[in-house]
């Protein structure tokens, strides 16, 4: 997916949120009511990976195989690197 069609995606899930009533957002005037704020951010969330190209969580299997492979490495420095070139590690906080 480009770019420009994820802007796309977000746009159309922002215009019913305008604040004016064209549906314009070109202010960035939005106004999410409070019950609808959940749901719009779970989309946004599967539009932003969607874009990004992240996949879903890894699967235990996947994590275990990962590791065993990663522990054969002899310097912790190349095991961290293997764990990072197969998977996305995002902090959590």
């Amino acid at each position: 997916m480009s770019t420009t069609d994820g802007s796309d995606k977000i746009l159309d899930l922002l215009r019913p949120f305008a604040a004016n009533w064209t549906g314009t957002l070109k202010r960035g005037d939005v106004v999410i009511p409070k019950d609808e704020l959940p749901a719009l951010v779970e989309q946004l969330t599967c539009v932003a990976r969607e874009i990004s190209g992240v996949r879903s969580e890894a699967s235990d299997t996947e994590i275990f195989h990962a590791l065993r492979d990663a522990s054969r490495s002899t310097s912790l420095q190349d095991q961290v690197a293997l764990l990072r070139r197969q998977f996305y590690i995002a902090r959590r906080g």
